[in-house]
C-alpha cells in the first residue's frame, strides 16, 4: 500500500503539469512499472483534445509495460470522445495490475473503465489517496456532476479584512510572493470575473504573468456599461473578454467597445445581473471554473446566491482599523452570530510575510 500511495502521489504531481491546458477535461497523470517494479513510463494529459495520460505513459513504457503495473489518479475512460477509450490501450499493453486513485465521476465512465479492465483479467485496486485525487479534480467533478462551473473567490486583505482604504488605496496590500501565487491561480482557472467597480477603480489587466501560463477568459459584470472601452482589461491581446450587461442596454453603447469584446445580455433581478443566468451561460461556453476577483459588494452577492465553492484569502500582517475602509465581503445584514456563514478551513500556506487561507463553504 505504501508503494501504491507513492506512485499515485507521483501521478498527482504529473497531472498538475496540465493545469491551464486541459480544461474542461480532468487533470490526469500516469506511471508504469515493469514486472520487476521499476518505473519504465510516465505521462500526463498535456492538452485538451490530445492523448490522455495513460496513453502517453504506456507509449513511453512500450513493451516493458507487459506484466507490469499502471498507476493513474483517475479511472481510465471507456468511451469515445476527442480520443479513443484509454482502457482499450491499457488492456492491449498487457499490464497485470491497475491502481486507480478515484472512479471517474463522468456519467459516461463511472466505473465502466474499471469493469472492462477487470473483465480482461487485470487486477484492479481503486481508491488509493482518493481524497487527494478528488481535491486535484474538484473543478472537473462539479463540472460533470452538477453541470455548473466551479467558482472560487480570491481576496487580498489586511488582518482586519480590509481590501482598500476609504479613499480606494490598495496597492499593494500583499507582497510580491502572494501576487505570484495569485498568478498561479489565474493559470488554473478558466475565467476570471470582476465587477465594473473594480475595473473603474483599479484598471486591472487580469492576466496571468507566469511564463508559459495561459490567460483566463475575462468576465466583467457591468450592467450599465459604465466601464471605459479604453480600460486595460478590454485591450485586444488575444484574450477572450465577456461583458455581462443588462438585457435592456442600448445597442449603440455596445458599439463603443473593441471588436474582441463579447457583449452578453443577461436578465436582471432587482436591477442587478442575474448571476445564476450568467453562470449557466458561462457553463454553456465550456467554462469549467471561475475565479472571482472583485470588491466586497460583488463578493457578497455571490455568497448570498450560494454560488461559491471555495475561497482563497490572502492576508497581510497589516491593520487599517478604519470602519469606513472597504471590506472583503459586504452587503450582509447579520444581527446574530448564529446567522453567520460558516466555512471549512482546508489549508494555510505561508507566503512571507503574508499567508493564504484556503477553504470551502
Amino acid at each position: 500500500m505504501e508503494q501504491d500511495e507513492k506512485y499515485i502521489k507521483h501521478c498527482i504531481e504529473l497531472a498538475k503539469l496540465g493545469e491551464g491546458s486541459v480544461s474542461p477535461n480532468p487533470l490526469v497523470g500516469a506511471v508504469v512499472l515493469d514486472k520487476s517494479g521499476h518505473v519504465v513510463g510516465t505521462g500526463y494529459h498535456q492538452k485538451y483534445g490530445e492523448a490522455h495520460a495513460e496513453i502517453n505513459a504506456l507509449n513511453d513504457a512500450g513493451e516493458f509495460a507487459k506484466d507490469g503495473t499502471l498507476y493513474v489518479n483517475l479511472e481510465p475512460c471507456s468511451h469515445f470522445g476527442k480520443t479513443p477509450p484509454c482502457v482499450n490501450k491499457v488492456i492491449e499493453s498487457g499490464v497485470k495490475r491497475l491502481v486507480v486513485g478515484m472512479i471517474d465521476p463522468n456519467p459516461l465512465v463511472a466505473g465502466e473503465g474499471i469493469r472492462k479492465a477487470q473483465d480482461a483479467g487485470i487486477e484492479v485496486e481503486v481508491g488509493v489517496l482518493e481524497k487527494e485525487c478528488k481535491k486535484l479534480n474538484e473543478i472537473f467533478i462539479k463540472y460533470v456532476t452538477e453541470k455548473q462551473p466551479f467558482i472560487a473567490i480570491k481576496t487580498a486583505s489586511t488582518v482586519d479584512g480590509k481590501i482598500a482604504t476609504k479613499t480606494g488605496s490598495s496597492k499593494w496590500i500583499t507582497s510580491d510572493l502572494a501576487r505570484i501565487e495569485v498568478h498561479g491561480l489565474r493559470k488554473k482557472y478558466d475565467a476570471i470575473l470582476t465587477g465594473s467597480g473594480t475595473v473603474i477603480a483599479d484598471n486591472p489587466s487580469l492576466t496571468c504573468r507566469i511564463p508559459g501560463g495561459r490567460n483566463p477568459v475575462r468576465v466583467i459584470i457591468d450592467s450599465e456599461l459604465k466601464t471605459s472601452p479604453e480600460a486595460k482589461v478590454y485591450q485586444n491581446d488575444g484574450i477572450r473578454v465577456i461583458i455581462a450587461t443588462s438585457e435592456n442596454i442600448n445597442n449603440e453603447r455596445m458599439k463603443a467597445y473593441p471588436e474582441n469584446v463579447e457583449i452578453l445580455k443577461c436578465s436582471l433581478i432587482n436591477n442587478k445581473i442575474d448571476l445564476h443566468y450568467l453562470i449557466n451561460e458561462l457553463y454553456q461556453n465550456k467554462i469549467a471554473s471561475i475565479l472571482v476577483e472583485a470588491g466586497g459588494i460583488l463578493n457578497g452577492i455571490f455568497l448570498q446566491n450560494k454560488l461559491i465553492d471555495k475561497f482563497y484569502f490572502f492576508i497581510a500582517p497589516k491593520i487599517l482599523g478604519d470602519n469606513q475602509a472597504k471590506s472583503i465581503i459586504e452587503g450582509f445584514d447579520t444581527v446574530d452570530i448564529n446567522e453567520s456563514l460558516n466555512f471549512r478551513f482546508d489549508e494555510i500556506k505561508s507566503l512571507p510575510p503574508d499567508i493564504m487561507v484556503e477553504g470551502y463553504l
